[in-house]
């Protein structure tokens, strides 16, 4: 079986071979187990940034919805880098964000087991778009959503302030006020009808001032401009594209099995030992791939654009005084036009096209150079998305 020559031939070889690798890092994260599909298909934000009441009342995230990728051309501003003052193309993301309807607040109240909801006031009149969102079929139902609250309202307003009792307690015992906000749907045109909903915190002033400035919000617009900056780090929270049922190579980046293996090679070639007799959790093995919940920090705010009705040369620059809008010739692919205020944020952002991004202040003080650089955008690409680039 085993002859003598065989062995030096062994020896020769591997003094002649390189160092063969016993070991290397392991292949994918395990910071994201388990990898299955979301529930919070809107995403969820998680964490608000740290309350300031030094501060005016402000808002802390908004909603969007994604548009697609575009690029721009800017001078380069890092004093030391090799890149200091030339040109550079970047990629961008584009998100629309049409104004939100702030349509109540929710109270909590801190307890050692963490927060707990005191209390909620609605605002008398909730639009068609909100009411959607409680309902299934809206087409079948009674639409009796919120009827009674408001014929409540209204007494109550005849007599003086509506819920007044409800807002002295948030007042008096709260300590996180949140306000509910929801998307106007419609203006962005996604073909739905049923408004996104969300609880946003208020962050900055007392109690007392964070519930004032929210009632005299009820049923008014916050538009984007309100709550982010040109120039700003923020967080982006939403859920990656779906990819459906993958393999360990795909899903895990495992390495492929040599050609010859038995039995097929996109696998992963021991998936545990004898004992213990059971597989392990770390192990990678095949099945849901995408539709996860992200949330991805540090994504600079590169441009703030108003709407078409407001601004209708929004994508010009100082450099570029073409006269033309955001969206590309022919429209953002799978999208369409954007006609509402927009974001460009740098580089790409989760999830596919018409998604509901939640944009999110970030948590941690930006210091970094750069996170403190200003962005001049000297071009903004409106060529056709689709095709090879002759339009």
């Amino acid at each position: 079986f085993g002859s003598s020559h065989k062995g030096s031939a062994d020896l020769r070889l591997n003094s002649a071979m390189s160092h063969r690798k016993f070991e290397r890092p392991r292949h994918g994260s395990l910071g994201f187990a388990p990898r299955k599909r979301t529930k919070h298909r809107f995403g969820k934000i998680k964490s608000f940034p740290k309350d300031d009441a030094s501060k005016a009342p402000h808002f802390t995230a908004f909603m969007s919805y994604k548009a697609g990728m575009s690029h721009i051309v800017r001078d380069v501003d890092r004093p030391g880098s090799k890149l200091h003052k030339k040109e550079v193309a970047e990629s961008v993301s584009i998100v629309e964000t049409p104004p939100m309807v702030v349509v109540g607040f929710v109270g909590y109240v801190e307890t050692p087991r963490g927060l707990r909801a005191l209390t909620s006031v609605w605002a008398g009149h909730l639009s068609e778009e909100v009411k959607r969102r409680f309902y299934k079929t809206w087409h079948k139902s009674k639409k009796k959503a919120f009827t009674k609250y408001q014929k409540r309202w209204e007494e109550a307003s005849k007599e003086g302030k509506a819920m007044t009792a409800e807002i002295e307690r948030a007042k008096k015992y709260c300590q996180v006020i949140r306000a509910i906000c929801h998307t106007q749907v419609g203006k962005a045109k996604l073909g739905q009808k049923k408004a996104h909903i969300k609880e946003i915190q208020v962050n900055g002033g007392t109690t007392a001032a964070k519930v004032d400035f929210l009632t005299g919000l009820f049923e008014q617009e916050v538009k984007v401009a309100d709550v982010f900056a040109q120039d700003e780090m923020i967080d982006i929270i939403g859920v990656t594209k779906g990819k459906g049922f993958n393999g360990v190579i795909t899903r895990w980046g495992c390495t492929r099995l040599v050609r010859k293996s038995h039995r097929g090679l996109r696998k992963v070639g021991c998936i545990g030992s004898w004992h213990p007799a059971k597989v392990q959790w770390q192990v990678p093995r095949s099945g849901q791939m995408g539709y996860f919940h992200r949330t991805e920090i540090n994504k600079k705010i590169y441009r703030v654009g108003k709407a078409l009705k407001d601004e209708p040369n929004n994508a010009m620059t100082e450099n570029d005084l073409t006269e033309k809008s955001i969206t590309p010739m022919g429209g953002f692919s799978h999208y369409g036009e954007v006609n509402e205020d927009w974001i460009m944020l740098k580089g790409s952002i989760m999830g596919c096209k018409r998604r509901l991004i939640t944009l999110r202040k970030s948590l941690l003080p930006q210091m970094s150079r750069r996170a403190t650089e200003k962005v001049e955008l000297k071009f903004i690409d409106t060529a056709s998305k689709m095709g090879h680039g002759r339009f």
